[in-house]
């Protein structure tokens, strides 16, 4: 497996050879990495070896366009869509691209059938999951394991299929889904556990952060059931790294956030839900930032829908772009708080509409809140 992670210096470089326009990059907190605005989700297309040689061409050639940030999942495309990026890399590496120059994000928690899904979800699991000592039914709601054991399980699996010696980010995957099940105390006793997992993972070189994606949790009103607190979850960050260190001033690796954002699911910037201390209440994405947490959106273009048809505001204001799909784009990319907006492209074609928008600077924070009041005005 390829040694090494992302690099300030090494992201830095790519950033200064990349034909992008300022302000593509972001910063990453306090280690200054370059990370494109824009990154390379890998959840849609069919299990097939077109769509897998697709999105290999697709990672081989974003990387050197100056699109440093990949994001793939354990379960994706059952399994493959990780594999496929592992190739992806591979040729760009042997293209003269350096590991140091790329941030890959692997997710984990969902259940990886690579077969496809089984007749017989408990059959399946005994035989995969619980004979092997990763995890037993009680740690499974729906096709959701977070189980300890299987989340170590996933962190060795994705390495393997990226073929990256060290992810440069783990995410919990949508752990939220267990609330109904475990209530949200039991979850949070659950998460410090999976954390403690991350952390040993940590200290084994085989990632260098993590933390959560999520698709309602840090978005929904704070008395919702599904809401999670970003305090709190630091707060279990904290107690499994003094696990796992055997030291109560250790200090976790809990730095990367993940949530939906669009112009249709732009809870993260608008509602103000998460309390970070001293009686300050703020939004996720204001939070994050304060909580020195770097955020990322998914579902940049809404599986397509914003591809096709974007807000009138967002349209209006962006008349010189040439698709609606590069209006989209460029909106989550100017969003003052996110990092990196990851848009889900299965054809390379679709790699052009990213290229094209990081050839302009993102909007301005002015231009950006004034289709907040336009919108508004329009109701």
């Amino acid at each position: 497996m390829v040694s090494g992670s992302a690099t300030r210096a090494g992201t830095e470089a790519l950033a200064r050879n990349a034909a992008c326009a300022p302000g593509h990059y972001s910063d990453f907190l306090n280690w200054h990495l370059q990370l494109s605005s824009l990154g390379i989700g890998t959840f849609p297309g069919a299990a097939t070896d077109a769509v897998d040689a697709a999105y290999a061409d697709i990672v081989a050639r974003a990387l050197p366009a100056g699109i440093n940030v990949v994001d793939t999942a354990a379960h994706y495309r059952y399994g493959r869509s990780a594999r496929a990026v592992g190739e992806g890399l591979r040729r760009a590496f042997a293209a003269g691209i350096g590991r140091e120059q790329v941030y890959v994000v692997a997710r984990g928690g969902f259940l990886r059938f690579d077969e496809g899904p089984p007749d017989d979800l408990d059959a399946w699991f005994e035989a995969r999951v619980a004979r092997k000592g990763l995890g037993t039914r009680g740690d499974l709601t729906g096709v959701h394991c977070l189980a300890p054991g299987y989340i170590a399980a996933q962190i060795d699996g994705l390495r393997e299929a990226t073929g990256l010696e060290t992810l440069d980010a783990f995410l919990i995957d949508q752990p939220e889904v267990h609330i109904p099940r475990l209530g949200k105390e039991e979850l949070n006793r659950r998460l410090q556990t999976v954390f403690a997992v991350c952390e040993q993972a940590v200290r084994q070189g085989k990632i260098v952060s993590y933390g959560l994606s999520t698709f309602d949790a840090l978005r929904v009103e704070t008395d919702h059931a599904l809401f999670q607190s970003l305090p709190a979850l630091l707060g279990l960050a904290e107690r499994a790294a003094a696990l796992v260190q055997r030291d109560d001033r250790a200090r976790h690796h809990f730095r990367v956030i993940q949530l939906p954002f669009n112009q249709a699911m732009n809870e993260g910037f608008t509602r103000f839900s998460q309390a970070t201390g001293q009686g300050n209440v703020a939004s996720t994405l204001q939070a994050a930032h304060q909580l020195k947490i770097f955020a990322m959106g998914s579902h940049g273009l809404a599986k397509g829908a914003l591809a096709a048809q974007c807000a009138d505001a967002v349209r209006a204001a962006m008349p010189d772009f040439a698709s609606d799909a590069q209006r989209a784009l460029q909106f989550n990319r100017s969003t003052p708080g996110l990092g990196v907006s990851l848009a889900g492209i299965s054809t390379p074609d679709h790699l052009d509409d990213l290229l094209a928008v990081t050839a302009r600077p993102p909007l301005a924070r002015e231009a950006y809140l004034a289709l907040y009041r336009r919108a508004g005005a329009a109701d």
